[in-house]
């Protein structure tokens, strides 16, 4: 893949429905820049292609999953209960989208 362009950045921000400014389209431009010589950095590194992937960063790193314990929760009723406003089993909040 070649240089992001501007009408790339524009394209992808459409897409994402986040509509750049010309200023955030250039910050945007040149964070690729910076992101670009940093990977020709690593790329000029001898035999790169010969390191094998990690999956951790420490080779060591243990990891132990805990036992799936089904524990007893608390009623819905008196979760409820701490709330001001309340419509049948849900907790009624203010509108904060659109108007």
């Amino acid at each position: 893949m070649g240089k992001f362009t501007k009408e790339m950045v524009d394209d992808y921000a459409d897409k994402l429905l986040i509509g750049l400014t010309e200023e955030e389209n250039k910050q945007v431009l040149d964070e690729f820049e910076i992101i670009d010589r940093n990977i020709d950095l690593i790329n000029k590194i001898p035999n790169i292609e010969d390191v094998e992937p990690m999956s951790h960063t420490l080779d060591d790193f243990v990891y132990e999953l805990r036992e799936d314990v089904v524990e007893e929760s608390i009623p819905i009723e008196d979760l409820l209960a701490n709330c001001d406003k309340v419509k049948d089993r849900e907790v009624r909040v203010p509108k904060v989208v659109g108007e």
